[in-house]
């Protein structure tokens, strides 16, 4: 009703093959985030969109959805259409019991 309908996807539905864009602080990525995920914060995409894959399935997470959800609206209108906000973020994930990693030396976690 009010603007763009952003499509979302439960971790529970993302597949193994799918194209993971953490799009969290560094120190958020650092702390914990997806193996195989590829980094790029927030405020970096419109300076990195040639590193956001235009085919196959890409979902966009961050800590609970907010920000991922911004991040999809932004690449809709800029001619992407193959991207999901993931529901609930790495909260969610860490939650449904998938694979967390960490870069900081620390037992991985969501921040």
């Amino acid at each position: 009703m009010f603007g763009r309908q952003i499509p979302s996807v439960a971790v529970a539905q993302i597949a193994d093959d799918a194209y993971v864009l953490d799009v969290r602080e560094p120190d958020e990525w650092s702390a914990g985030h997806a193996p195989g995920a590829h980094h790029i914060p927030m405020m970096e995409i419109p300076a990195r969109l040639s590193e956001v894959p235009t085919e196959g399935d890409v979902v966009v997470i961050c800590r609970s959805g907010g920000r991922s959800g911004q991040v999809v609206g932004y690449l809709m209108s800029n001619g992407w259409d193959n991207v999901r906000n993931v529901a609930g973020g790495m909260h969610d994930w860490a939650a449904a019991g998938r694979p967390v990693v960490s870069t900081d030396g620390q037992p991985a976690r969501v921040l």
